[in-house]
């Protein structure tokens, strides 16, 4: 299942690529002399000296030992285990709640790879598309020693020659740190080291103590990318029931098999080609094939999985990650124009291409 785990499918899309402002170019950064974002240009600093972490992000890379499932305590493992047979419906976001600690490393518990940055002399601020954020105080306070648990926590921030460290505590223990279920306890404090290195390229190094989940502290290193010229598409989460379709939540592939309903080979073939669409801030293909009277689908490339119908026009993929159902467009009755992949939080729509 992991290897489906490319982002998060559980968040929506309030507007398309052809919205207003994507593209636009973004004022007062340095370009090439082909008007290209120059991202190797020198270091930007605010007035009081320390580097200038203002912007717009985009996480391009994640490493670290967070994954390694063998540095975390036998509970924790039990309980990935559960969330992955229950196809992680569990998952804060999966329930339309905030993700919490997994925003740092973004892509699948953040919803997307994209921050804003906002950063001020006395607080900065840190703005994701699902319309939550973060508050970073550098005033100089220091974290409580008993803080009344909360959703993101509490972080202060002090400089180190051109380095931010953030230090957060006060987590609760509803959120996970990452898609895969690894849950954590309230005893969790997380410290974060951002160093621009110049415009367009910052390392995060993070690490993550919690003496209740794991033995020894778990670190994680992200490379972050200036995102010029775009925007953070605002991304909601809400129910999915337009339509009648929720999100599947069924147990078992043989679930699925059981309210299967058979459709002959010429309404299935109406259904085979490829679709593309946007998927997060990701363009995302899905390609959808026949054989021996069954349909299959593969997106991104991953190996194919079997498509179960349930009605004339909507299957179940009860073997992906999330158990998503898919919804054909057979209006015309003859070859669908495109296909809906709906979850807990909407639709995403991909349009035919072949």
């Amino acid at each position: 299942m992991k290897r489906l785990f490319t982002a998060f499918i559980i968040m929506a899309f309030s507007a398309q690529l052809t919205a207003q402002w994507l593209g636009v170019p973004t004022p007062g950064i340095p370009r090439t002399p082909d008007g290209d974002p120059d991202l190797f240009a020198p270091l930007p600093r605010a007035a009081e000296g320390m580097p200038e972490l203002t912007g717009l992000w985009r996480v391009t890379e994640v490493t670290g030992d967070l994954n390694d499932d063998s540095k975390v305590q036998p509970w924790a493992r039990e309980t990935m285990a559960v969330h992955e047979r229950n196809y992680y419906r569990d998952g804060p976001m999966m329930q339309c709640m905030p993700g919490g600690p997994s925003y740092i490393a973004g892509g699948p518990a953040g919803g997307g790879s994209l921050r804003q940055i906002v950063q001020g002399p006395t607080s900065t601020a840190i703005l994701f598309g699902d319309l939550t954020y973060r508050q970073i105080f550098t005033d100089g306070r220091e974290l409580e020693d008993d803080p009344l648990p909360i959703w993101t926590g509490y972080s202060v921030g002090r400089w180190e020659g051109d380095t931010l460290i953030v230090e957060t505590n006060g987590y609760n223990d509803k959120t996970w740190l990452h898609a895969w279920g690894l849950e954590h306890t309230d005893q969790l404090k997380v410290t974060e080291r951002y160093t621009r290195r110049d415009f367009g390229h910052m390392a995060l190094k993070v690490t993550y103590d919690d003496p209740g989940t794991f033995d020894v502290p778990l670190q994680t290193d992200i490379e972050l990318v200036y995102a010029a010229d775009d925007v953070i598409l605002e991304i909601v989460c809400n129910e999915a029931t337009e339509g009648g379709v929720k999100h599947w939540v069924g147990d078992k592939l043989t679930d699925a098999r059981n309210s299967a309903v058979e459709l002959d080979a010429d309404t299935l073939a109406n259904y085979v080609g490829t679709y593309e669409g946007i998927w997060l801030e990701y363009l995302t293909t899905v390609v959808v094939t026949m054989e021996d009277g069954l349909l299959y689908l593969s997106r991104n490339g991953e190996p194919r999985e079997e498509l179960i119908p349930q009605s004339e026009n909507s299957f179940i993929c009860a073997s992906c990650t999330w158990s998503q159902p898919y919804v054909f467009n057979n209006e015309q009755g003859g070859k669908a124009s495109f296909v809906q992949e709906v979850q807990v939080s909407g639709r995403w729509v991909f349009d035919r291409v072949e």
